[in-house]
């Protein structure tokens, strides 16, 4: 596997109900965007980061700020995160795509590098965090706000010429994880197993924000996973931020999620 063909997609889109906008929205001073294409950068085995946006016109505004900051981009389908992946690996000729979601705003680097690795078997087809061997857990908010997902772009036009809905905006990785077609493999970080499972790391709601500025505002940008932890030792107090949203995302994943229909 060459670097020149493993490239980390971003999906986003501005028009959130929770959190409009929220991949503008400043932490410190600076875009969350750019705040988390920053840390990407430090990742030592992927080529190029593209954002995979919408063509709704309520992106344009987002379109025009990555123009400005001169940031790849693709535009595809607005509920379909799949398909939109799809034709972005197609445009870019990527055989292996890192999916950062534009929300997790903390994702490690060392743990994107450590995707890609597990990406070299042959016999692999998907690989996510998780907190179990034996069923994905989409709810353990540390694991995933530090530990994205990986696919080969073959299994993803497998998936793609199977499934019956084109909309896949919640869930969609569960595809990979829900189905015996195919081949999983489970990232479980021995350092995260005893931290409490209310820690929450992503980008959704206002609380969200507010927690991200105080993180970024202790640890600069260029911070690992075990430095963030760490700080919550710390100041445990900054875990009671986002404590009580917790189920509030648990009840919007599970009420919006995609059908996991193949044919």
């Amino acid at each position: 596997m060459k670097k020149n063909n493993i490239d980390i997609f971003i999906p986003m889109r501005l028009h959130s109900k929770r959190l409009p906008a929220k991949h503008l929205r400043l932490i410190n001073g600076e875009p969350a965007l750019l705040k988390l294409i920053r840390r990407l950068k430090r990742c030592k085995k992927t080529r190029k980061i593209v954002v995979c946006t919408t063509t709704n016109f309520y992106d344009d505004e987002l379109v025009h700020f990555l123009e400005k900051e001169s940031v790849l981009y693709y535009r595809g389908s607005e509920h379909d995160i799949l398909s939109r992946f799809l034709g972005a690996s197609k445009k870019f000729k990527t055989e292996v795509i890192v999916d950062v979601e534009g929300d997790k705003i903390y994702t490690d680097p060392a743990y994107v590098d450590k995707i890609i690795e597990e990406l070299t078997d042959p016999k692999i087809d998907f690989v996510i965090g998780n907190d179990s061997e034996e069923k994905f857990n989409p709810n353990n908010h540390l694991v995933h706000g530090f530990i994205p997902a990986g696919m080969k772009t073959s299994a993803l036009q497998k998936l793609c010429d199977i499934k019956t809905t084109e909309n896949t905006e919640t869930g969609y990785l569960e595809f990979f994880t829900r189905s015996e077609i195919f081949s999983c493999r489970y990232i479980i970080p021995d350092n995260f197993k005893d931290n409490p499972k209310d820690f929450r790391f992503t980008l959704d709601y206002e609380e969200d924000l507010k927690l991200a500025n105080k993180i970024f505002g202790e640890l600069g940008n260029n911070f690992s996973s075990d430095d963030v932890l760490e700080l919550f030792k710390q100041k445990p107090s900054l875990n009671e931020i986002t404590k009580p949203i917790i189920e509030k995302w648990n009840k919007h994943y599970q009420d919006n999620i995609t059908k996991f229909e193949l044919q």
